[in-house]
């Protein structure tokens, strides 16, 4: 017996579509920007919530920029997120960064620094507090006489930490720690945005949120779709009748115009609204495919068969009806979720969908828009309408080639 009629049809699909090499880029690709996603901070030179370490003094930096860092210790404890946290959050940092000219010089208490972009002469501050959280108030530990919490007796330095404890360092250490935790060199490999924070963070970050909105706005998109076309298709009559008025009500408003229900409805913006938004605008798509499929397979003698053995109507649409149509649902999911993106990027464009600081693609795009005209913009709005080309066509891709693959008439067995 030849061993090729006991392979299943997805088994068919599924070398057909190997064999789809724009197909096969695209499903590249979506993998490439899965595992992005999924590293988020692995992957971000800036570690920080939202990728949001900046300094307005580097705006708008073209790509492969290069500056000297100096890193002033905040005089705050910043808890540890955790392993986990860090990777879905990100880890406040414990300085605030200034871009400098050079090398800063230490000149007895004090280190001396020129800001970037500035002309004017060397500023200067006090190296303990460049490297040391130092306690912010009165206190009387290191005597009433010590007005700064802080004291210098030869080369031994006695302190009031952020939690007013006593802590002692020699100045030799004091100096070593400061080159080399508080000075470095910084490539912005993609540049810098309009408030000078890294273009390659929140391009990693922005596909995150992304492929979540898209995935989510699928998900729901999915649950309504499936159970409204599945009763429209199943039980016909009046139910389809009401059913598809429903729809075409739903398809004629724009999707800003849910968009603006919805935020109205729950009195916010932000990330939840955008996922709620997006996937009420594509479900309607998907009910009329599953309408169409199971109205045409719902005649077929398998099914006759489950009702004469009594199996109920829920049980013939979930165990004999939707599995021979997941063909055509991955397919539609799959453009769905291109258009997804793509809803996404406009609504946070408008100011619509997610909010300030958590960075988007249409949301640098808009930030990019407003810098036009201005020097050492054009990066701004390329990389991220960049990203927003690459993802859509590799879902596009991956959907054509999905279609082909699952179409009877092009598989050859």
């Amino acid at each position: 017996m030849n061993k090729q009629h006991n392979k299943t049809p997805y088994y068919y699909a599924k070398r057909h579509l190997l064999k789809n090499k724009p197909a096969l880029f695209g499903l590249i690709v979506i993998a490439l920007a899965h595992v992005i996603a999924g590293g988020g901070y692995l992957f971000m030179p800036d570690k920080t919530p939202y990728a949001n370490d900046g300094a307005v003094q580097i705006q708008k930096q073209t790509p492969g920029f290069k500056v000297n860092i100096l890193k002033i210790r905040k005089n705050i404890d910043v808890p540890s997120s955790g392993f986990f946290g860090w990777m879905m959050n990100g880890q406040d940092s414990e300085y605030t960064i200034v871009p400098i000219k050079g090398m800063p010089k230490i000149v007895g208490d004090s280190i001396f620094f020129q800001p970037f972009g500035r002309e004017r002469a060397e500023i200067d501050h006090l190296l303990l507090n460049c490297v040391k959280p130092l306690f912010v108030g009165p206190s009387e530990k290191l005597g009433r006489d010590v007005l700064l919490n802080y004291k210098v007796e030869d080369n031994l330095i006695t302190y009031l930490d952020s939690d007013e404890k006593i802590q002692k360092i020699t100045r030799e250490e004091l100096e070593a720690e400061f080159f080399d935790k508080n000075v470095e060199e910084r490539t912005y490999l993609l540049g810098t945005d309009k408030s000078g924070r890294d273009m390659l963070s929140r391009l990693i970050y922005g596909t995150r949120i992304s492929l979540s909105i898209g995935f989510i706005s699928v998900l729901i998109s999915l649950v309504l779709g499936v159970t409204m076309g599945a009763l429209a298709g199943f039980f016909g009559g009046k139910i389809d009748a009401l059913i598809m008025w429903f729809m075409s009500v739903i398809w004629s408003v724009p999707s800003i115009m849910l968009v603006i229900a919805v935020t109205l409805a729950l009195q916010q913006r932000g990330i939840w609204v955008a996922f709620v938004a997006v996937g009420l605008t594509m479900w309607v798509e998907i009910a009329r495919v599953v309408r169409g499929q199971i109205m045409a397979i719902k005649q077929k003698l398998f099914v006759e068969a489950a009702r004469a053995l009594g199996f109920s109507n829920r049980r013939i649409i979930f165990h004999h009806i939707l599995p021979n149509i997941i063909g055509p649902l991955i397919v539609i999911s799959t453009s769905n979720f291109a258009s997804a993106i793509l809803i996404e990027a406009g609504l946070s464009f408008l100011g619509l969908g997610v909010q300030p600081p958590m960075p988007s693609w249409g949301m640098m795009i808009n930030e990019g828009f407003a810098a036009i005209g201005t020097p050492n913009s054009w990066h701004l709005i390329f990389l991220p309408s960049f990203c927003i080309c690459v993802t859509v066509l590799a879902f596009n891709l991956l959907g054509n080639g999905l279609r082909d693959a699952f179409d009877p008439q092009t598989v050859k067995v």
